[in-house]
This record gives C-alpha cells, structure tokens and sequence, in this order.
C-alpha cells in the first residue's frame, strides 16, 4: 500500500515516523564519520609506503593508529547497515512466509538479537570501565584506548535503538499487514536485487553511449 502523505497515518505511525527519521539522521552521521576514517588511514597507509621506502620517515606509531582506528569503522556503521536491511540474511526459510507470519519471524529474530546487544553493552562497558580505570594505552605510543573502547558501547546503544523501532514497526505490521510498512528495512528478494542489478548495469551502458555521442565532433561518423 502506498503512502500518499502523512496525513494518512494515525498519530501512533507518525512518531514511529519521525522517531525513526530523527534516529536515521544521528545512523547517517557516524556512518559518515566512519567513512572519513577509513579515507585518513587510507591517506595515512599511502605515505607509510612511500614514506618508510623513499624518506625513511615512517609514520610513528603506524599499527597502534590502526588499531584504535578499527573501533571508529568497524562499529560506527551498523546501525545504519541494519537500516538499510544491509546486513547478511539467510533467507532459505524467512524467504517461504508471507505476510504476518513474515512480520512474526522477523520480529523474532529481532528480539533475539536484542537481547544479544543487550549482553554485548553491559559487558563492553565493563571492558570500557576497565580499560579506564587502569589507564590502558596501546604498546608503541602509549595511545590512551579507552575513548575508542567507548566507542562499542556507544555504537551498540545506538544499534538497541534501532533495533527497538524495527520490533515497534514489525508488530505494527503484525497486526495490520497492509500498513505502510514504517522503521523496517525493505528486504529485496532475489530477483529485484537481480532486476536492480540489470538496471544499473543498462543505465551505465545509456550514459556512456550518451557521452560518446556528446564528444563526438560534428560531420564527423
């Protein structure tokens, strides 16, 4: 069922709405700043080569800059990937239901992993705790390591939110299974990822015959 506008929606599906738009904009931001991380290292691992090779300056502290780093890019986008539904599914069964028995499994599964994040929180917070109270720091430059610790807490927390709107938005569907579907990710079957696949693929083909046909001079075949 398609959504003509927001009015259509009862008060209830208009929070979850603007709940999951508001909690999507804070997943976009540190995917973002992931990104940008992996750009620095990217920048920082290419003068590392050229660096250690033609100048004999190395970059000091190379392996514990990555290390910390990993927390930044590893964590900060899952969040984000469980919007986009962007993660790997198994789909052998999920794939054979259909309608509320679909919405059902679903919710399963994500109350399982919920209750797994809520295990991973308190116990990387303690490991965060831990790393604080002793002053833990990395080998060969002694960087201080328990901001990028509170990075897992953090990125789980954010992920619990997530996850805590898709089980409010797949019981919604649960008991109307024609609702506008509202904070689920969009799981694509085989063959629209395929047909999606296609499109792109003849999309690309159209803009470089466009481009040729751009450059090519006039009277000239």
């Amino acid at each position: 069922m398609a959504m003509n506008g927001a009015t259509e929606l009862s008060p209830a599906a208009r929070r979850l709405a603007a709940l999951d738009e508001l909690h999507f904009k804070l997943e976009k931001f540190l995917n973002l700043m992931a990104a940008l991380v992996i750009l620095g290292l990217m920048f920082v691992g290419t003068y590392q080569v050229f660096g250690r090779k033609l100048l004999n300056i190395p970059v000091p502290g190379y392996v514990d800059i990555v290390e910390v780093s990993m927390t930044i890019f590893a964590f900060l986008g899952i969040a984000y990937c469980q919007k986009l539904g962007g993660h790997i599914r198994m789909e052998i069964i999920i794939g054979r239901f259909k309608g509320r028995w679909l919405y059902a499994v679903e919710l399963l599964g994500t109350l399982a992993v919920i209750m797994l994040m809520t295990i991973l929180i308190y116990y990387t917070w303690e490991h965060f705790m831990r790393a604080y109270t002793i002053g833990d720091s990395s080998i060969d430059i002694e960087i201080i390591l328990w901001p990028s610790k509170l990075l897992v807490p953090f990125a789980f927390s954010v992920l619990m939110i997530r996850l805590l709107l898709q089980a409010v938005g797949f019981t919604r569907l649960i008991m109307d299974p024609n609702a506008e579907p509202i904070a689920v990710p969009h799981i694509e079957s085989v063959d629209e990822q395929a047909q999606h696949e296609i499109d792109a693929g003849l999309a690309g083909e159209i803009e470089k015959v466009d481009l040729l046909g751009a450059n090519k001079k006039p009277g000239v075949h």
